[in-house]
């Protein structure tokens, strides 16, 4: 979307400066473990509808974490695929230990 990041690999330390705060890294991974389960979910029962669900749970908790603990915007407003990228790759590092819980 913006050619300050001319790849992830740049986006992504930009990311992580942007979810310092340990209660919003705490946030988006409950979020992210929320959209996981929602997702098995809709799948396993046929409920398609817990697919809007996911992404309310997704947004609402990391968003929380934005605008109250990191007292900024998210980056999905400006770096909406980088950001999704990121949201994963940071609860990655969270699961291997490379980003502290």
């Amino acid at each position: 979307m913006s050619n300050r990041f001319a790849s992830f690999r740049e986006f992504y330390p930009f990311y992580l400066s942007e979810h310092s705060n340990r209660t919003s890294r705490r946030l988006h991974f409950i979020g992210s473990c929320g959209v996981l389960a929602l997702l098995a979910l809709a799948i396993a029962q046929g409920r398609p509808w817990l697919l809007l669900a996911a992404l309310v749970c997704g947004y609402g908790f990391a968003w929380v974490g934005h605008f109250f603990f990191e007292k900024n915007r998210p980056a999905t407003f400006k770096h909406p695929l980088y950001s999704f990228a990121g949201d994963w790759v940071m609860f990655k590092d969270i699961l291997t230990g490379k980003i502290k819980f």
